[in-house]
This record gives structure tokens, sequence and C-alpha cells, in this order.
């Protein structure tokens, strides 16, 4: 996190205490060097995963940040890729630093609220990484339907979740402090800055999409290992618009 390319402590002290959107915006241009960015083994995993589903037609990132997703989709979409973020400053580093090949699905960014996606019924497949934990989980219901709403009948919304950490373990008590100091700041502090990680629990997840009008199945994600339980480290999310 502190490493020489990455941002110092007070940049990541004044990003935390700025709005999302302006956090983000001041963060981007270090994004990629944090441990905030989607982890490689991860991308790749999901990759598999979606090439044995696919091939896609149309493909959308949800809240697509600098476009670690951007580079699954590229992987698995014929004709057409999109990311949408409402951080301005995020977009503009995963514009810069799309590759371009000939052969490559038209890319477009479009700077956009998930909550409001401006899209009709026109993607095979949307996906999101590491974005759920800016959504308060009142605000899901409404994310999904969104999500739902820009999918053609069949088509796909997947995104991998990782196993809880196990109560008493020292990973455990680091992400209840980080939400607890988080709830703090928002308590007291204006704008809020909505970054959650215990909030988004497999089961109510799964309720929620099936709400929304999805039929959802879990698949183990093997590369990224199971835990001592014999439990997956990782489950792929896949929720298919059936309505």
């Amino acid at each position: 996190m502190f490493a020489p390319q990455g941002p110092t402590f007070r940049e990541l002290v004044v990003q935390a205490l700025s709005s999302v959107e302006r956090g983000y915006d001041l963060l981007a241009p270090k994004f990629d060097r944090t441990a905030y960015r989607t982890p490689e083994p991860v991308l790749e995993s999901v990759t598999g995963a979606l090439r044995r589903l696919g091939p896609f037609g149309s493909g959308l990132d949800v809240c697509c940040g600098t476009g670690a997703g951007m580079g699954v989709l590229r992987q698995v979409c014929r004709e057409s890729i999109t990311g949408v973020d409402f951080s301005a400053g995020m977009l503009a580093v995963g514009r810069a630093h799309a590759p371009t090949a000939p052969d490559a699905p038209r890319t477009d960014w479009v700077r956009a609220d998930a909550r409001a996606l401006p899209f009709g019924p026109v993607f095979d497949l949307a996906v999101s990484f590491g974005a759920f934990g800016h959504f308060e989980p009142r605000e899901r219901p409404g994310l999904f339907a969104q999500v739902h709403s820009v999918l053609r009948p069949g088509g796909r919304f997947v995104f991998p979740i990782v196993a809880p950490a196990r109560p008493g373990s020292r990973h455990y008590w680091s992400l209840l402090a980080f939400d607890t100091a988080m709830r703090v700041r928002n308590a007291l502090w204006r704008p809020r800055f909505v970054m959650y990680y215990r909030t988004f629990r497999l089961a109510e997840v799964r309720e929620e999409l099936i709400r929304a009008g999805f039929e959802v199945e879990l698949r183990a994600l093997e590369e990224l290992g199971r835990r001592a339980d014999g439990s997956p480290r990782c489950r792929l999310v896949v929720a298919t618009r059936t309505r």
C-alpha cells in the first residue's frame, strides 16, 4: 500500500475524508498500485469460468474503476464491452491504459451511477469486481434491478464473492475494525464515504437477486483453493435473467 509508486499515507487520508466519487478521482492515478485492485488470480479464475459459459456478444463492467474487469470482458465478449463508473478519474485511467488490437471488441467508457444505468436491455453479460461495499444494503435491490434491466433475456450477471472470514481470526477482527472505523467516520464527518467489507452476505444477496428476477447458481472457483473445512475460498455467483 505504501510502496514508492503507490499512494502515500497522507493521500489515503485525504481520500478517506472525501466523498466516494472525489476520493476515487484522487486515487485513480495510483489505484492499480494498491491492494484495492482485484488480484490477478481472481480475474484469471473468473475469466476461465466465463469462457466455459460463453462466448458472449456484449458485456458490461458495473463500477469498472480503472478497468480490471474490462480485461476479463475483452477475453470473453466478441462484439462490444462497456465500462461504467461514476468517477471521471478512474474512467480516464482505464481509457488511457486500455489495449488496442484490430480484433478487439468495441470498447466504451461511460460515466454514470450504477443505481441509474443509462442503457436499455442490450447486454449479454454483466460483471462487477470489488464494488459492492460502496452500496448500503438497502440500496442493493435497486442496484440489482438496474443490472437486470440492462441484460437481454437469458443474460448473465456474474461476480466473485469471497468466503467470510472465520470468526475470531485475525482477518475477521481487521475487517470488523475497518467497518467500525468507517461507521464512526461517517457519523462524525461529511461527506460520507461508504465502504464496508462485512455487509455483502451471500444468503441475503442470493435472495435479493432472485426477487429482482434472476435465477442464481453458485460455482466454486477451484483455482483459488479451499478452506480448512473444505469449503471454497471464493465462489462465482452466476445470476441469469429469467424474466
